[in-house]
């Protein structure tokens, strides 16, 4: 019989744990959940609101062996993650394998350790239902709303959508923010810089005003031509700048989106990664504390690399509103481990919470900033009456502090070392004279609110109260696996701006161009998430409201602290929510949900509209009452529901168009749901974005068939007569097999020679 059952929720975990427990306990792994509301019913009894929890197929054999291995043990030790959704997994054990809460031990460890492990065996607790309560009432919250708006939403709008309390709250802001920026109009302004030189050495300086007309720049400049510029004041001001707190789950995800290009949910893998191989504390937390034993050990660290003026042990307090996840930031779990083995990208992600940690327990850094203002007398002309300043700043770094950890890494690209401002000429004085060099007005325009990045999202819902740190990832891959938001390039539009400099007694004017409003990697709504998100906005108001987002939140909490019953929230909500729920499903409208009619065909006199089709949207000339059926046209993923004109939509028509034939099979242009295409016996060939559809001739479409023939051909590496099920092939990673609709990687030894393998080798790979 064995003594002791650990029971974890991962494998990498269990194997690092039991390394640290010794021989007489055995540590097996749960795989998360063992129990949940049933994938494909509602799972709930409406009357009662009791849940409905099933033993997924997946997880009968995980179940099969803990509970043969908990009838073994003399004890069982439940050591889930120590949040609500691991006190949840916990307590389902319990049930499940049929343990005695009274005597099942049930232990938390927010680090994997050998100490952490030891100590939170020496001080075991009782499952905290609580805790539980809050993550069940969080899941049926969630099923219910989920449950109950998706067949309306698949009735009203489109099969297949889904809805979601958090979700939906996360489009909502998408579409609005994108909103903002449609109805933003960009305004010129004239930004004046000048080059100055004091006694030989170049100093950079710019106006303390803005002109909005291309007219007062250049007046500015000619009135320059006989000005002269004189240092009014120099003014000295020491400046501190304290180092940032420690990492929670959404700092962490916004600095490695900003430093190392990482997206929200490949953050919390890695991250993840890292806490199972023992190397930082747990990765789901709003807290930003730090333990006694960490300021301790990064006090040693910190004097040990750079010298006892650098140290200065603090620690920070949680101001977010409802903290309550782990109660540690994130850190290392050995401040002496400067660096630590594993891929490139848990070493990047390390390096990052390590400095992070580090710079919190070092000396501020202390600034000189320096501001020189440097008057305009006017000789001569108009502006005579106009006093004008241009102001030159620099900073001097007096005692770099906390920047020097982020400045030891040689090449590091860390922008928190970026704080010099320049070096302003020395021996500078009031009343001196500085030598014109040139003068410059760039014409600018104002910037209009930026579209959304992952980071900034999860910015943002913290902010406002929505999500805890454990839903802020899933949230963000939800609402881009539905299609309701896609992450992607904004191509912006050309733009034309002026630029004149005063050199000498000549102003030059130069004409240049840029791309304004082009972003990368922005969360952009599709048509169908817009939909959507007006449709919930109209019938279900107070789901779509931040604040009911955020005061449920609040709710969870209160009965995570055991101040709220758990089955009264839920009843409460329920009783309001049905009602809306049947009232909107009843409810008939002349136009489905987000039609938009554009204007009549010129041809037939018919309405042209622009909606949400089985297979997203479309433009559909004529309506389903005329007698003749009416013709629609995919729209294609360039163009907007919203902003579509009825020339546009008319130009989709156009297509498909007949090119001729090659050796006798018909050649056509279409466009569909992934873009213009080329026809041709059957199969689709897309068309470039650089070639125009409606302007692709016969031998152009004659040469992107010969390239996707070929491109066909080389997949194909070998058919067999015994089995024509099966085939090698050519893929993205090399060579496989393929067999009977079933994909099978080849050795890599076998890669060079994959068009050579035989009938049985081939076998012998799918049967092993």
């Amino acid at each position: 019989m064995q003594d002791n059952l650990v029971i974890v929720e991962s494998p990498a975990k269990a194997k690092t744990i039991e390394k640290f427990l010794g021989k007489d306990y055995k540590v097996m792994s749960s795989y998360g959940h063992i129990r949940d509301l049933k994938k494909k019913e509602i799972s709930i009894d409406l009357k009662t609101l009791e849940p409905e929890y099933e033993i997924p197929d997946d997880k009968r054999r995980v179940v099969a062996d803990l509970k043969a291995n908990a009838k073994k043990a003399k004890k069982v030790w439940l050591a889930s993650d120590e949040d609500r959704e691991g006190e949840a997994i916990s307590w389902h054990l319990c049930e499940v394998l049929g343990l005695d809460e009274a005597s099942t031990n049930r232990i938390v460890f927010h680090e994997i350790t050998k100490p952490a492990i030891l100590a939170a065996i020496e001080n075991p607790r009782h499952i905290d239902m609580n805790l539980a309560n809050a993550q069940q009432a969080r899941r049926m919250l969630d099923r219910l709303v989920g449950f109950s708006l998706s067949p309306v939403l698949w009735r009203k709008v489109k099969p297949s959508l889904s809805a979601g309390r958090v979700q939906s709250v996360a489009v909502r802001l998408i579409v609005e923010r994108e909103r903002e920026i449609q109805s933003f109009n960009a305004e010129p302004y004239f930004r004046v810089t000048a080059v100055f030189t004091v006694d030989g050495a170049e100093m950079k300086a710019e106006l303390d005003k803005r002109f909005s007309t291309h007219e007062e720049a250049l007046a500015f400049l000619e009135a320059c031509k006989d000005a002269t510029f004189t240092i009014s004041s120099i003014q000295k001001k020491p400046l501190k700048r304290s180092p940032a707190t420690p990492f929670t789950t959404s700092t962490l995800q916004q600095e490695a989106a900003r430093k190392l290009n990482f997206s929200v949910s490949q953050t919390m893998m890695v991250a993840q990664r890292l806490y199972e191989g023992g190397h930082i504390t747990y990765m789901r937390t709003d807290s930003v504390n730090l333990s006694s034993l960490c300021i301790n050990t990064a006090k040693e660290a910190v004097i040990g690399l750079y010298g006892e003026q650098y140290s200065k042990p603090r620690n920070f307090t949680t101001n977010t509103k409802g903290a309550q996840e782990a109660h540690e930031a994130i850190r290392p779990t050995y401040m002496a481990n400067q660096t630590i083995e594993g891929t490139s990208q848990e070493k990047r992600l390390y390096d990052l919470i390590w400095k992070r940690t580090a710079a919190s327990q070092m000396a501020d850094a202390l600034l000189e900033k320096t501001t020189v203002d440097i008057a305009v007398k006017w000789n001569s002309g108009s502006m005579k009456a106009q006093p004008s300043t241009f102001i030159a700043t620099g900073e001097v770094v007096k005692f770099d502090g906390f920047l020097k950890a982020y400045r030891e890494s040689a090449g590091d690209d860390d922008t928190e070392q970026k704080e010099d401002g320049g070096m302003l000429p020395q021996g500078m004085k009031e009343g001196m004279t500085v030598e014109r060099k040139e003068i410059t007005a760039t014409e600018r325009y104002s910037q209009g609110p930026a579209r959304y990045t992952e980071a900034s999202l999860v910015h943002k819902m913290e902010e406002l109260g929505i999500g805890r740190p454990s839903t802020y990832a899933p949230t963000i891959s939800t609402i881009q696996q539905r299609e309701y938001v896609a992450k992607g390039d904004k191509k912006g539009e050309e733009r034309k701006y002026t630029i004149d400099t005063l050199e000498g007694q000549k102003v030059t004017t130069k004409t240049k161009k840029e791309m304004a409003g082009s972003e990368k990697g922005k969360l952009i709504p599709t048509d169908v998430g817009t939909v959507v998100n007006d449709f919930l906005m109209e019938h279900f108001p107070s789901i779509m409201d931040y604040n009911f987002t955020a005061n449920v939140e609040q709710d969870f909490d209160a009965i995570a602290e055991g101040k709220e019953d758990w089955h009264k929230m839920l009843k409460l909500f329920y009783k309001d929510f049905e009602p809306t729920v049947e009232k909107t499903i009843k409810t008939r409208s002349e136009h489905k949900a987000g039609e938009r009619i554009l204007g009549d065909d010129p041809k037939t006199g018919k309405p042209v509209s622009v909606k949400i089709g089985r297979y997203g949207p479309v433009v559909q000339i004529g309506t389903a009452d005329d007698e003749e059926k009416p013709r629609f046209a995919q729209l294609p993923k360039a163009m907007s529901m919203e902003t579509i004109t009825l020339d546009e939509a008319l130009e989709l028509f156009k297509l498909p168009r007949e090119l001729g034939e090659i050796d006798g099979n018909a050649v056509t242009v279409g466009t569909g749901r992934f873009g213009p295409y080329v026809l041709y016996k059957k199969k689709y060939v897309s068309i470039p974005k650089d070639k125009d559809p409606m302007c692709i001739t016969l031998d152009e479409a004659r040469e992107l068939i010969e390239a996707s023939q070929k491109a066909e051909q080389q997949r194909h590496l070998k058919k067999f007569e015994e089995d024509p099920k099966l085939e090698v092939m050519n893929g993205r990673y090399g060579p496989y097999i393929a067999y009977d609709g079933k994909n099978y990687r080849l050795p890599k030894a076998m890669h060079d020679k994959a068009a050579e393998l035989t009938y049985e080798e081939c076998m012998n790979i799918v049967n092993k």
